[in-house]
């Protein structure tokens, strides 16, 4: 982190931020979350960390466990997930929280339903870097494919299918490991996740599954199950937290540079219902706003928005033939590359 701001973690529910609570981040314990949807225990692990709540573990074991030492990862949001079966709300469970309404009667929340992602409440299509729309192609060819979305719409918001966009999907409950910094997933699952994943014909490996969930038939194959547990892990190295920055191959932006104010937002949603099951949000603050005890002063994130730079699309040049370039060598392997074909 600079030394001009500071970060907080929080987490909750929903959007509303009186109902978050603050990530103890780095730390093994996992957060638990609780709501008439879903049961959620949260870790958040940020290598170099300098942030909130004061006294963090600067890093965690996590990043020191393969494939994350290898791969330089910078940040991880990781959790296990067991959404709730909806209350009936009547005879007919019309209203939003019957069950019919929730999933079709399914049995849980459907593949093609359950999206992970970020959205904010404010444009931010004035606040775009130069190149955005090939850092966006970078993402979406090699990275996350299966993400879409509008960040120019008054709502920004950009979903990936959670079926594809997590790195680790693990259909059980996981291990917590406190030498491998909390919890911890491997892809694959438990006995009987391991069975429905050979019954659904999904792959072994991480990007192999990433890749099945591409395609729309396999995504209605696959229901996330009411009281059933599954481990989700998001995570990579173009984040960098400790510096402010964004480093895509290919594309390098310093955040502070065309912040708003706004905080990044990771959420769980229903794309169906738009119900929300889980909200990290990453805020940074002027350091003078941040007491010892880590209380946040009135009007501090108004101050930190207005001190930000606020560059525009026209700030900087921009090379987009020699940013795919530089991503494309870094980035594709011989079956890395999104084909036309690969999603629906």
């Amino acid at each position: 982190m600079t030394d001009k701001y500071i970060l907080r973690v929080t987490a909750g529910p929903g959007y509303d931020e009186a109902s978050h609570v603050e990530v103890p981040v780095n730390r093994a314990e996992p957060l638990r979350i609780q709501s008439s949807e879903a049961d959620i225990e949260l870790n958040v692990r940020i290598r170099d960390y300098q942030g909130l709540p004061r006294g963090s573990p600067t890093t965690s074991p996590y990043f020191a466990t393969e494939p994350h030492a290898y791969n330089q990862d910078q940040y991880s949001i990781s959790f296990r997930f067991t959404p709730r079966r909806p209350v009936e709300s009547g005879p007919s469970s019309g209203g939003q929280n019957g069950r019919k309404a929730s999933s079709d009667d399914c049995g849980g929340i459907r593949a093609t339903d359950l999206q992970f992602g970020n959205d904010f409440d404010r444009p931010i299509r004035d606040r775009l870097p130069p190149g955005f729309s090939t850092a966006m192609s970078i993402v979406k060819w090699w990275i996350d494919p299966g993400l879409d979305g509008d960040a120019y719409a008054d709502k920004p918001h950009l979903y990936g299918p959670a079926l594809s966009s997590f790195n680790v999907l693990c259909l059980g409950a996981g291990e917590l490991d406190e030498a491998r910094g909390g919890l911890w997933f491997d892809e694959g699952g438990d006995a009987s996740g391991v069975q429905t994943r050979r019954r659904l014909g999904m792959p072994d490996s991480s990007k192999a599954r990433m890749k099945w969930a591409l395609k729309q038939d396999n995504k209605q194959k696959f229901v996330f199950g009411y009281g059933q547990t599954y481990g989700f892990d998001f995570y990579n190295p173009y984040l960098d937290f400790s510096k402010l920055a964004l480093r895509l191959p290919g594309f390098q932006l310093p955040i502070s540079k065309y912040w708003d104010g706004q905080g990044l937002r990771y959420v769980l949603r229903d794309r169906k219902t738009a119900k929300v099951y889980l909200v990290v949000l990453f805020t940074i603050y002027l350091r003078q706003d941040v007491g010892p005890d880590g209380a946040i002063a009135q009007g501090a994130a108004r101050r930190a928005a207005e001190t930000s730079a606020g560059g525009g699309a026209a700030d900087d040049e921009w090379d987009e033939a020699q940013a795919l370039e530089e991503a494309r060598d870094r980035l594709a392997g011989p079956d890395d590359e999104t084909r036309a074909d690969d999603v629906d």
